[in-house]
């Protein structure tokens, strides 16, 4: 399937961009870059009541936002919760990111739910892992330890990129140390290996049409890996730092949504794969005409809509 049409159209806005590397590095470029990503006719996020608390971790405070419906009568009904980790290569992005701040507001508003983010310690400034994974397993296991006050029943995990990385990791963590798995674990464009797998032919495909300023290149994932993992990818990558390297075991109802054209899809293609070889209740959607981190893009997209409404329908009460 073709880009979609609305980022069709803005890339002329690349042209002269040699890379991603570049287009990140370079003020011109960009300037560019942040042109091709700023929908300035996007409908502001929906509402939502928040609440910016710090709960304890091994390494500090980690800051939380939790996002409630504003009409109480939602709130009573509905009691599920996600907690939501944002993506950025474990280096980048906070709780007001779009992929952050705009997907909870959107998770709040189609499905009455909980959402509660955090803003896990980056891994720059010597922070490797698994600095940043202990930080979302203990904001898990205050919202655990917190359910009643909060009136949830239920707790669901969820990520992107990096960030779905780490909502693997603390699953597995939490399975093996508190004999706890989440209600649904959601991972969106997913990070899973240390050196992402082969493509398959249709993705090399895809890949084949994306401009240089929009591709992950396998050096920029191997930079980011290794930067997290704070040492080279020669030795053995434990699981709970790449879940694909893990015993997947045990794991609840996992969706996976890939994007079309994107190189982190072989990563979830395969992570998929592996999840239902362990007998794992797995559902893998590919969002056509998408590129990696749409869920920065507007949900007046179809496509953008569809992934929220796919995990929006994992959080709601079973009668709506």
């Amino acid at each position: 399937m073709p880009f979609h049409p609305d980022i069709a159209a803005r890339l002329p806005l690349l042209e002269g961009i040699p890379s991603l590397e570049a287009g990140l590095r370079e003020p011109s470029m960009r300037a560019q870059m942040e042109a091709f990503d700023a929908y300035l006719d996007a409908p502001p996020p929906p509402s939502a009541a928040t609440q910016l608390i710090s709960v304890p971790g091994p390494h500090g405070t980690v800051p939380l936002r939790i996002y409630t419906p504003l009409e109480p009568s939602q709130v009573a009904g509905s009691p599920h919760a996600m907690v939501w980790m944002h993506g950025g290569a474990f280096q980048f992005g906070d709780l007001d990111t779009k992929e952050a701040d705009w997907t909870a507001r959107q998770l709040v508003q189609r499905a009455s739910a909980t959402i509660v983010s955090v803003d896990y310690r980056l891994a720059v400034n010597g922070v490797h892992y698994p600095v940043p994974l202990d930080d979302v397993v203990a904001a898990i296991r205050w919202v655990r330890a917190n359910m009643t006050e909060w009136g949830i029943t239920s707790i669901s995990l969820g990520g992107a990129s990096a960030g779905a990385n780490l909502a693997a990791a603390a699953a597995l963590r939490l399975r093996d140390e508190d004999g706890w798995v989440p209600e649904h674990l959601v991972l969106v464009y997913p990070l899973m290996h240390a050196e992402p797998p082969v493509p398959s032919e249709s993705l090399r495909l895809a890949l084949a049409e994306l401009p240089n300023a929009m591709r992950l290149t396998p050096r920029m994932i191997h930079s980011a890996t290794e930067n997290y993992l704070g040492t080279s990818h020669d030795l053995p990558v434990p699981g709970y730092a790449m879940p694909a390297n893990a015993d997947l075991g045990g794991l609840g109802p996992t969706l996976v949504l890939n994007a079309e054209y994107d190189e982190l899809r072989a990563s979830g293609e395969s992570f998929s794969a592996l999840l239902a070889a362990q007998g794992v209740d797995v559902e893998q959607v590919k969002i056509h005409g998408m590129l990696h981190g749409f869920l920065n893009l507007p949900a007046t997209f179809a496509p953008v809509n569809e992934a929220l409404e796919r995990i929006a329908v994992r959080l709601r009460p079973k009668s709506c």
